[in-house]
């Protein structure tokens, strides 16, 4: 039987599946189990149910094992449990805090610290809807309040709430690179610059809102006690601290990015407990939550790593490979098919079903094209935190809605963010004609 017709079959049977709201990791084991039966089965010509039982089991079970035995894997708890202990020992929050207590008289200063804080979150936790629904928590209701345009206090958290996928550390990073075998290390480096001109873009996208439409953001008319600004900004070293040892420590070369998690892990929990913060309670239920969310994120990884081993055996990948270099596409007609596909996944899916559905495909091209791996993670990980907010189903819009309730309806929320979208674009154009944005820390790196 033709390899690139059972391959192609399996990718519209995946996505049928997703249709149906089946869970991304049953549809991609399911899939690629029943494919790699029908690849073996019809191995020799004829259909032979009994030659395909050993080698389907086998495919399975070893590239299950092999990726849930995985060194790189390991920094995902890690990651994760520091974002949890963090937040508990309300690490995560001084950076917001910091940030409102300097920009409070600023035209639109309060959106500019949610944007800020949502920085701060992501530079530790590494989850953007976990940062969304966090930092919405907290700044979308006090802006609400202060009687900010609704579009303006839900849109500017939505779109900061993305931050996480950027700035490392970033869980999509980590997956990205177990799938291609790239450093870990020199991703999160390379998402260090395309995070800032993000947050910057954000901040500006909010100060020409505000300048166009003074009433979007009614000034602060509260006090700001003498020391309060000091005070608020050394509550906040430990936020500083912990991306410190992450960013200083993968980049001078005293850790690895695994070892650096471990590292601010003992750091954050030693914090918290000293300041207070942090109770034995609030640690166990950290933990308990990360084992539940490291667990879901294994899970589908572990499906991908099947599913990619059947991609593999049914040689699709390859025979798309061939087709698209005897069409004599140009590299910018090839990013824009790509962008295109990724950026339309984005209206329905999560950013980790997209990422390990459409990882098997890209990289044989993009290897073939002789783009950098690294540059190219960044790009792919621009695109999926565009899809975070792109209607009709932007996951950190709703995540903002079930936040902020019948106060702001979804369409106004979904109207705000297209200034940020918009910025968002500049950005990812940037990064493809700019590639140096994304490769020069990591290639300083010793």
């Amino acid at each position: 039987m033709d390899g690139t017709v059972v391959g192609l079959s399996a990718f519209a049977a995946v996505l049928g599946l997703l249709a149906l709201r089946v869970p991304i990791a049953f549809a991609l084991a399911s899939v690629a189990t029943a494919g790699s039966f029908v690849m073996f089965a019809f191995r020799t010509g004829s259909f032979n149910p009994d030659r395909a039982i050993n080698p389907t089991t086998s495919l399975v079970f070893s590239n299950f094992f092999d990726l849930i035995h995985s060194y790189d894997l390991s920094m995902i708890p890690l990651f994760v449990a520091l974002g949890h202990i963090a937040y508990r020992s309300e690490i995560t929050t001084r950076i917001y805090d910091a940030a409102r207590v300097w920009l409070v008289r600023v035209p639109g200063g309060v959106a500019m610290a949610s944007v800020l804080g949502c920085g701060g979150f992501s530079a530790i936790t590494g989850s953007s809807i976990a940062c969304a629904s966090t930092m919405g928590r907290i700044c979308s209701p006090e802006m609400l309040r202060m009687g900010y345009d609704k579009r303006l206090a839900t849109a500017s958290v939505a779109a900061g709430g993305t931050l996480g996928s950027l700035i490392p550390p970033s869980v999509l990073f980590i997956i990205y690179g177990i799938f291609t075998e790239t450093s870990i290390s020199k991703l999160f480096l390379a998402g260090i610059l395309p995070g800032l001109l993000t947050l910057a873009g954000f901040l500006a996208v909010i100060f020409l809102w505000v300048r166009r439409d003074p009433a979007a953001a009614p000034p602060y008319a509260g006090k700001i006690a003498r020391g309060d600004r000091r005070r608020a900004a050394l509550k906040a070293w430990p936020a500083i601290a912990l991306f410190a040892i992450i960013i200083g420590g993968i980049y001078g070369g005293i850790f690895t990015a695994t070892e650096a998690a471990a590292v601010c892990v003992s750091a954050a929990t030693i914090i918290g407990f000293a300041q207070k913060k942090l109770s034995v309670r609030g640690l166990i239920d950290s933990l308990r939550e990360t084992a539940l969310q490291s667990a879901s994120i294994f899970i589908i990884a572990a499906a991908a790593k099947i599913f990619v081993a059947f991609v593999a055996l049914t040689g699709v990948a390859a025979s798309i490979g061939e087709t698209i270099t005897a069409a004599n596409l140009s590299p910018v007609l090839l990013l824009a098919a790509i962008a295109a596909v990724y950026l339309l996944l984005g209206m329905f899916l999560d950013p980790i079903g997209i990422m390990v559905l459409t990882l098997p495909l890209m990289i044989p091209l993009v290897e073939g094209y002789g783009f950098d791996l690294i540059w190219f993670g960044v790009v792919v990980i621009k695109l999926l935190e565009i899809g975070l907010i792109t209607p009709p189903v932007g996951l950190n819009v709703f995540v903002i809605g079930n936040v902020v309730g019948k106060e702001v309806a979804i369409d106004k929320i979904f109207s705000g963010v297209l200034r940020f979208l918009m910025l968002d674009f500049v950005v990812l154009l940037l990064l493809i004609a700019f590639p140096v944005i994304s490769t020069l820390i990591p290639t300083t790196m010793r």
